[in-house]
């Protein structure tokens, strides 16, 4: 955004001088996503009182376009900006398929809750949410093999990325897993207490 503002062109940034909005769009929805997104797994911010919207519901009306939105954008510039250098064809293909995936995630997440599917809508935007972080991830695999084995070439820097967003969904399906079988067991102490 500041060398969008800052009007200089280089190598790297030209494709976003050329149609600024979609990275803008990107950016902003993006950033709003992420950090709302954060507070939704906070417990006491689920519940509500009576007869009032709870802050989830009320930043969930916010999250699903803001989600959208990125996964739209962010789908929009690997399909139409030019490949930054070492963007390869098999990141393009990553990026296609999980922008995708966060896509169909949303959509599935906002249907659950439609239909007050709440364990399958919590799983949904679990699995989005792990997808949009992802980029954050790549921080955390990126560096040390960087520090342990030097710079990346354009194979390894797609792997890596990839490797960063399969990280986020084995962390998001570990804690989907844990509180489905949570509530498996909560479920059934319920029912010996009632026989």
């Amino acid at each position: 955004m500041t060398e969008l503002a800052g009007g200089e062109v280089t190598p790297e940034n030209a494709r976003f001088f050329d149609s600024p909005v979609p990275v803008l769009i990107h950016l902003f929805t993006v950033t709003l996503y992420l950090l709302l997104g954060a507070f939704q797994f906070v417990p006491s911010l689920r519940r509500g009182k009576r007869g009032r919207l709870s802050w989830h519901r009320i930043a969930g009306r916010i999250l699903i376009p803001t989600g959208l939105l990125a996964a739209l954008s962010g789908l929009w510039m690997t399909v139409f900006y030019d490949l930054p250098p070492l963007d390869g064809p098999l990141l393009l293909v990553l990026r296609l398929f999980f922008g995708t995936a966060m896509v169909v995630s949303l959509v599935l997440g906002f249907l659950a809750v439609r239909r007050r599917d709440f364990a399958r809508h919590s799983a949904w935007m679990s699995r989005a949410y792990a997808i949009g972080i992802a980029q954050g991830t790549i921080v955390v695999v990126t560096i040390p093999w960087v520090l342990l084995v030097g710079p990346v070439d354009e194979l390894t820097r797609a792997l890596l990325i990839g490797a960063s967003w399969v990280l986020s969904l084995a962390v998001a399906e570990y804690f989907i897993h844990r509180r489905r079988s949570q509530g498996t067991r909560r479920a059934g102490r319920i029912a010996d207490l009632i026989r």
